[in-house]
């Protein structure tokens, strides 16, 4: 199991939001690239970014992001606004290691079929549920599809890794849905990474036992809830 320490921009600074929402933003940094470079020193095997401006249409932030990349010596993963091949080539080409398809992977299947068969495991799937159903464009608008049925699309698609989030449980601190990170690993046979509630060195070895190949963990580190270094050492 591999933990993925969390950065989300916004207007090029380092911030978590609260159930996805927009308007109830904490700012933690103004230099990601620092940020990012602080929790490789911790010992982070990979780095998971969210381009939260991307995810709502806006590309200002993907210099930030090919900083990142270039500077760490880690792996790092991305997500947000990434909608068309143009974009995935782009950010590969920055070095980023996998890029994460949202809303994409939802209103246009073929892509990622297509990339995968150009790009194989660089291609991850980002599915992030409100009540059991996909929720898309920066988690404002909710779909009909349910996560379980997306994923089960997303594999016969050849995708590998899916990170999936419960919108209810990000940002909260109020520790993770491991019922439904459960149901997701029993019903599909990809590499799932659990993302949203984690608050404590206990929610991580809870989803370790519940079979997640990796878990994201954001706010909890930024608040001292998590330690990073003993949360490492679980995996």
């Amino acid at each position: 199991m591999i933990i993925y320490p969390a950065i989300d921009i916004r207007g090029g600074k380092c911030v978590r939001l609260t159930q996805g929402r927009y308007d109830d933003i904490t700012i933690f940094s103004d230099n990601p690239v620092n940020m990012a470079l602080q929790f490789q020193n911790a010992g982070a095997k990979y780095l998971h970014v969210v381009d939260l401006d991307g995810a709502r249409g806006d590309t200002d932030n993907r210099e930030i992001i090919s900083r990142i990349a270039k500077t760490l010596s880690i792996p790092v993963q991305t997500g947000g606004g990434i909608r068309t091949m143009a974009d995935i080539e782009e950010i590969l080409g920055f070095g980023i290691s996998r890029v994460i398809l949202g809303t994409s992977a939802v209103k246009d299947p073929g892509m990622v079929g297509e990339a995968v068969k150009k790009y194989g495991n660089r291609i991850a799937v980002g599915i992030d549920a409100r009540n059991s159903f996909v929720a898309i464009e920066g988690w404002e608008k909710t779909s009909k599809i349910k996560a379980v049925d997306h994923a089960k699309n997303m594999e016969a698609l050849g995708v590998q890794t899916i990170i999936y989030t419960d919108i209810a449980t990000d940002g909260m601190l109020s520790g993770p849905n491991i019922l439904a990170m459960s149901e997701m690993v029993r019903k599909v046979k990809l590499d799932v990474i659990a993302s949203g509630g984690v608050a404590s060195l206990k929610d991580i070895r809870r989803l370790k036992e519940a079979g997640v190949a990796g878990v994201i963990v954001g706010k909890a580190i930024y608040t001292g809830d998590v330690d990073l270094k003993k949360a490492l050492e679980i995996e």
